[in-house]
């Protein structure tokens, strides 16, 4: 757990005179062309300027370099850093196939309590630590030797401007541009101690996303992913001018664009090559951004790397800006994040607004500095890694799932913080590390009811945890009759039981918002007879998505639920080849506790009540074994399986009866295996007009 103690600031002032790279491609006031024009301003004395130039293929490079002096290349990127004069903006300024013409701008880097606040201890009780994922820490780099830290820190990389003309040296320890392995973004070695400049943001960042205190007298407890395996990047240079640093600040620690683009290369290079990288966490930034810069020289990589499955986590920064973030935290598809403290206010520091994706704590933050210590700072830098480590935790919940839906339900299950502008969540790993309980539509990890009643409602009964339940809301207000209704599932990767129902020859899914009620559906499957039962049963085939059993033309099948941005299922394969037409199927969970969901039949000639046992396979059930007698359509009109309705361990029952009323039928065990139990009273009249229940 990180602790929070007395306030420390963490570097944020932005360096005078600079503006924040956009990345924009802007008219030249030279004639008209790629070049930012106010390019050709800093140099018309005859001076030198630091260009990123984006061309519109890697073919184009070689022919751009020759404007120039090249001082970084990429791996994947059409872009090349080069040193310019004014002749060679002008020869970039007409060169074909010359996209873009940007300065590279140096920006600044902008635990107990805060661990305890997020739910982290929750998930690391629960075994959830990150083990098995990595988090690339791109900073001022890490003492990977720190106790904190030791053993954790798995591959180096760093990527530093030695720039003599502009007074910027490498950080990198053997003093060179590029460095790999061992040793080569270690905070506690080379110019990070030898020239006295301040490079322990890095190491305080890594501590807050995986630091582990396990055994460590003095330490916090754990980071956010203590299980996580760290990735160190250094991607600042020491800067001596006052140019950069503002007056009276040099020297200072900056980092240029092309080092942050050279790192998340890294970065992806490592999880193309099998690392298990889930996100990238830059505490860094400048700049004033009220809406989103698709166009910054960033977005490329950060796009790719999102569609390669690591989140780029990014400060917001720390101007106290009310309606705007930094750069690279606009670019659309990195995820931002801004501060709060320790009673959920906006840390008055954080910028903030439409653009911010979460938040997290960033006030006072106790974690690891170089020469072993540990010390306290604020900062967006600090709410940042909060959240990459978050990510690392919910990678290795839920291994299926994409970015996109784990970012999903760090937002869902966020508190929601309200201030002028905006509302943002702020994160609660506790519960998003939780999955929905079985049957759960309401988020209390108590299995609900849903029902269909005469007039065509889709009603919600919650749970109470009983077996009892609530009174209901209308969840559909009409059309539902002679659908069949299921939920047993997340089928849209919010961590949410969503509903699924057969309706007319339709096969769709309904969005559960997190309360129960439901959004617009989504088609996954029509050409259904319009008499088909549809069950969901949990996951069947064990690859992480929700399943379907449908019940049709006396034959079972399988829908397997399929892998994608979208809930879609796959072609359905026959399981049950006879004999199921006079069967009423429900689910009821993992019955005999093998690992394995279940189902329930009711054979509808004699009343008699069925268990098949979800087999190895992942694709069928076996032989049936008795669960109950005097299930007849007359005396138990409507069944559902409950899941664990009372929360006593073991598979439940809900029953209506003749009479009108609700029976909860407490699962039971005998030398067979799983039984029905005895049954109680729980809905004491009006049933009768209730027409399916699930």
């Amino acid at each position: 757990m990180v602790a929070a103690a007395a306030a420390a600031m963490v570097i944020t002032a932005i360096p005078v005179g600079i503006n924040p790279l956009s990345g924009t491609a802007t008219a030249s006031a030279e004639g008209g062309g790629p070049v930012d024009p106010p390019l050709f301003d800093d140099t018309q004395d005859g001076g030198t300027v630091r260009v990123n130039v984006v061309t519109g293929q890697r073919a184009d490079l070689a022919s751009a370099a020759g404007a120039g002096e090249t001082l970084v290349s990429y791996d994947t990127l059409p872009m090349v850093t080069l040193r310019v004069d004014r002749a060679g903006l002008q020869e970039l300024n007409t060169r074909p196939g010359v996209i873009s013409v940007t300065e590279d701008v140096p920006v600044p880097p902008t635990l107990n309590e805060s661990t305890l606040k997020i739910g982290a201890d929750q998930a690391v009780a629960a075994g959830k630590t990150g083990a098995g994922t990595a988090v690339a820490i791109l900073d001022t780099g890490v003492a990977v030797n720190h106790p904190f830290l030791s053993g954790r820190v798995r591959t180096e990389a760093c990527f530093s401007v030695n720039d003599a003309e502009s007074g910027v040296s490498s950080l990198c320890p053997n003093g060179s541009d590029q460095q790999d392995g061992a040793g080569s973004a270690d905070a506690d070695s080379g110019p990070c101690v030898t020239t006295g400049i301040d490079c322990s943001h890095g190491t305080h960042v890594a501590g807050i996303a995986a630091g582990n205190g396990a055994g460590i007298g003095g330490a916090p407890r754990h980071g956010v992913a203590p299980g996580a395996d760290i990735i160190a990047v250094q991607v600042f240079s020491k800067f001596d001018s006052d140019d950069f640093c503002g007056a009276g600040m040099s020297p200072c620690v900056l980092s240029y664009t092309s080092s942050q683009i050279k790192g998340l290369e890294k970065v992806l290079a490592l999880k193309k090559a099998g690392t298990n990288v889930v996100a990238a966490n830059l505490s860094l930034g400048g700049g004033h951004y009220t809406t989103p810069c698709g166009q910054d020289l960033r977005t490329v990589v950060v796009d790719t790397l999102r569609a390669a499955g690591v989140a780029t986590v990014v400060a917001a920064g720390n101007s106290g800006h009310t309606a705007a973030v930094n750069a690279p935290g606009c670019v659309p598809s990195a995820i931002t994040v801004g501060s709060t403290t320790d009673d959920d206010q906006l840390s008055a520091f954080s910028n903030r607004g439409p653009l911010l994706d979460l938040l997290a704590p960033g006030t006072s933050i106790i974690s690891s500095l170089p020469g072993g210590g540990y010390g306290s700072r604020n900062g967006t830098s600090m709410a940042a890694p909060h959240v990459a480590g978050a990510l690392a935790v919910l990678k290795q919940t839920y291994p299926a799932k994409s970015i996109d839906q784990l970012e999903t339900i760090l937002k869902n299950d966020g508190k929601a913080i309200a201030y002028e502008g905006a509302t943002t969540p702020r994160i609660q790993l506790g519960q998003s590390v939780t999955p929905a309980a079985p049957g759960d539509m309401t988020g209390d990890k108590k299995p609900d009811l849903v029902a269909i009643d005469d007039t065509g409602k889709l009603r919600l009964y919650p749970g109470t945890g009983t077996g009892a339940l609530g009174a209901h809301s209308i969840i559909g207000t009409g059309g539902w009759s002679g659908s069949s209704v299921t939920h047993r599932g997340d089928w849209t990767g919010d961590a949410k039981e969503d509903i699924v129902a057969r309706v007319g020859g339709e096969l769709r899914v309904y969005p559960n918002r997190g309360d129960g009620t439901l959004g617009a559906h989504i088609k996954i499957g029509s050409g259904l007879p319009t008499t088909a039962q549809v069950v969901g049963a949990g996951d069947v085939t064990k690859d992480g998505h929700p399943d379907l059993l449908v019940q049709h033309s006396n034959k079972l099948y399988l829908y397997a639920g399929a892998a994608g941005p979208a809930p879609s299922v796959a072609a359905p394969v026959i399981i049950g080849t006879s004999g199921w037409d006079v069967m009423d199927l429900t689910a009821p969970g993992d019955a005999d506790h093998d690992g394995r969901v279940d189902l329930l039949a009711r054979d509808t000639r004699d009343g008699i009540l069925y268990h098949y046992l979800g087999q190895p396979d992942g694709k069928t059930f076996s032989d049936r074994t008795e669960y109950g007698r005097g299930y007849t359509n007359a005396f138990r009109p409507l069944i559902a399986g409950a899941a664990d309705a009372n929360r006593d361990g073991i598979a439940d029952m809900w029953a209506t009866a003749a009479d009108g009323t609700l029976k909860f039928y407490k699962g039971d065990t005998s030398i067979h295996g799983p039984v029905d139990g005895p049954s109680i009273q729980v809905g004491s009249g009006g049933w009768g007009a209730i027409k399916s229940i699930s």
